[in-house]
C-alpha cells in the first residue's frame, strides 16, 4: 500500500504541520543519548574506584564521550547533506550500537583506555543523532514554532536520563561504597572484586544494544520529509562547506550561539559528572547506591524544569525565561561552593530544575541567526561541536578538585552559568515579540500575501 504523504514542504524544508509519527520517532532519540550521557555519571564513580584514578583523570571519561561529539560533528553534517537527516540518523544509530558491543571485550580486558575507546566510539555514533537530530526536530513543523518543538523534544532527554541514572542504580552500583570497600583488601583481592565490579557495567548496555536494533528497523522502513531548503525548481538548495565557512565567519550572534552553548555544557556536564563524587566525599558513610539517588532526583528536576520550560517559552520571550532561570542557577551553585551542610549536595540537585531549556533554546536561536538555509547542516554542526565544552570544562573542574575540594570545585559551574546568563541579556534586543505576538504578525503576513495574490 503506498504511503501517503499528509505534510506540505515550503521552499525553506519547514512544514505546515508536524508529523506525529515522524516527530515522535525523532524525539525517542533524544532519550537515547541521554541514557548514554547518564550511565557516564555512574561509570565515572565506578572507574574512580576501580582503576584508582585522580578527580582529573575520571573526567576522561566525559572527554573520550564529548571529544567524540566534537570531531565527527561536521563529517556527520557534511554526510546528512550529502543523503538526508534520516540517513544521518540511522548511521548514528549503527555507530551508538557498536559502541554499545564494543563494551563486551572492554570488560574483559578491564583496561580504563578499552572503556574510553567504547566511549568514544558510542559517541561517534551520538554525534550523528545530535547533528540530524537537534535541526530536524526544528524542521518538522511551521517555523514559529521550532523553538517550542525542541524543548519539547529535549523533554525525553531528561527522561532518557532518569532510566540511565536507575539502569546504572540497580544493575551497575551495588549497596555499598566500592572505594572504602577495596580499600579493605589486598591488592589481589581489590584486583578481583574490581573485575568483577567492571563486569557489571555490561548490564546496561544489554538493553539499551536491543532498543537501537528495534529503532534502526523503524527508522528505515518509515517515510520522512526531507527538511531541505527548495529551488525554485523544486531541487535541493546546497552549499560547499567554503561557502557555508565564508557566511558563518562573518555572523558574529551564531559564533555567541556556539560560546554560549560551550559554556553552558561546562555546568552541565560539570554538575552532573561530580555531584554523586560530591555527596561521597562530603558524607563517606554514604553508600554509592544511596549516592546515585541524587543524580535520580536530579534528572527528575531536569525533567520537570523541561516541561515548565515548554510551558513559559509558549508564553514569554524566552531570552527573558532564560536569563532568569541561569541567573538563579549560577546562585544556586555558588550555595553548593560554599555551605558546608547537606543543603549543598541538594543545592546541586535542585540547579537541574534550570538548566532545562538552556541548550534547546541556545540551539535553536543559534540556529535562527543562520537566515540562508543552504547552510544549516554545517552550523547545526558547529553548534554540536560546542558539546567539547563536556569534554574540556569538566577536566579543569577535576583539575580544581584534586588541588582544593571536590565542594570548592562547583565555583567553576557556578561561573559558567553566570556567562550564560550574560549571553541571554545581550541576545534580548534580537528577541522583542512574545510567541502570541509572532503568531499575530505570521497571519497578518500571510493574509496580506493571500490578498496580494487575488
Amino acid at each position: 500500500m503506498k504511503n501517503k504523504v499528509k505534510w506540505i514542504e515550503s521552499s525553506d524544508g519547514y512544514l505546515n504541520k508536524t508529523p506525529i509519527l515522524q516527530f515522535v520517532l525523532v524525539t525517542i532519540l533524544f532519550a537515547m543519548w541521554a541514557i548514554a550521557a547518564s550511565l557516564n555519571d555512574i561509570l565515572i564513580t565506578q572507574f574512580k574506584a576501580v582503576f584508582d584514578l585522580s578527580d582529573f583523570a575520571t573526567a576522561f571519561v566525559q572527554s573520550a564521550f564529548y571529544g567524540g561529539y566534537f570531531i565527527v560533528a561536521i563529517p556527520a553534517s557534511l554526510f546528512i547533506k550529502k543523503t538526508s537527516y534520516k540517513m544521518g540518523i540511522i548511521a548514528g544509530l549503527a555507530f551508538f550500537a557498536l559502541g554499545c558491543f564494543v563494551f563486551f571485550p572492554a570488560s574483559r580486558v578491564a583496561t580504563y583506555e578499552i572503556f574510553l575507546f567504547a566511549i568514544f566510539v558510542e559517541a561517534i555514533g551520538l554525534s550523528f543523532l545530535e547533528t540530524s537530530a537537534d535541526t530536524y526536530t526544528t524542521l518538522l513543523g511551521p517555523k514559529r514554532l521550532g523553538t517550542v518543538r525542541i524543548n519539547i523534544s529535549q523533554t525525553m532527554n531528561a527522561l532518557g536520563d532518569i532510566i540511565g541514572i536507575l539502569l546504572g542504580k540497580y544493575l551497575v552500583f551495588q549497596d555499598s561504597n566500592l572505594k572504602a570497600e577495596m580499600e579493605k583488601m589486598s591488592k589481589s583481592m581489590a584486583a578481583q572484586f574490581g573485575q568483577q565490579q567492571l563486569a557489571r557495567t555490561l548490564e546496561p548496555y544489554k538493553y539499551v544494544l536491543v532498543v537501537l536494533i528495534v529503532l534502526i528497523v523503524l527508522f528505515a522502513f518509515t517515510k520522512f520529509p526531507s527538511g531541505r531548503p527548495k529551488t525554485k525548481t523544486g531541487e535541493i538548495a546546497s552549499a560547499t562547506l567554503k561557502e557555508t565557512m565564508a557566511y558563518l565567519f562573518k555572523n558574529k550572534r551564531f559564533w555567541m550561539g556556539v560560546g554560549a552553548q560551550f559554556v553552558y555544557m561546562g555546568v552541565q556536564t560539570g554538575v552532573w559528572s561530580f555531584t554523586i563524587r560530591l555527596a561521597l566525599e562530603m558524607f563517606p558513610s554514604f553508600s554509592d547506591r544511596y549516592a546515585a539517588n541524587f543524580m535520580l532526583y536530579s534528572y527528575i528536576c531536569f525533567f520537570i524544569g523541561r516541561f515548565l520550560a515548554s510551558y513559559l517559552l509558549s508564553k514569554f520571550r524566552e531570552t527573558r525565561v532564560l536569563a532568569i532561570y541561569a541567573t538563579i542557577g549560577c546562585v544556586f551553585l555558588l550555595g553548593t561552593t560554599f555551605i558546608h551542610s547537606i543543603v549543598a549536595i541538594w543545592l546541586a540537585v535542585v540547579v537541574s530544575l534550570l538548566m532545562g531549556p538552556a541548550w534547546p533554546t541556545i540551539y535553536s536561536r543559534t540556529l535562527e541567526t543562520v537566515e540562508d538555509r543552504r547552510y544549516t547542516e554545517t552550523a547545526g554542526a558547529f553548534v554540536v561541536m560546542a558539546i567539547v565544552g563536556g569534554a574540556v570544562l569538566p577536566a579543569i573542574q577535576g583539575i580544581v578538585s584534586d588541588n582544593s575540594t571536590m565542594q570548592f570545585s562547583f565555583l567553576l559551574p557556578a561561573v559558567e552559568f553566570a556567562l550564560v546568563a550574560v549571553y541571554f541579556i545581550s541576545e534580548m534586543k534580537h528577541d522583542k515579540l512574545t510567541p502570541k505576538q509572532k503568531l499575530e504578525l505570521e497571519l497578518s503576513q500571510k493574509t496580506q500575501l493571500d490578498s496580494a495574490a487575488v
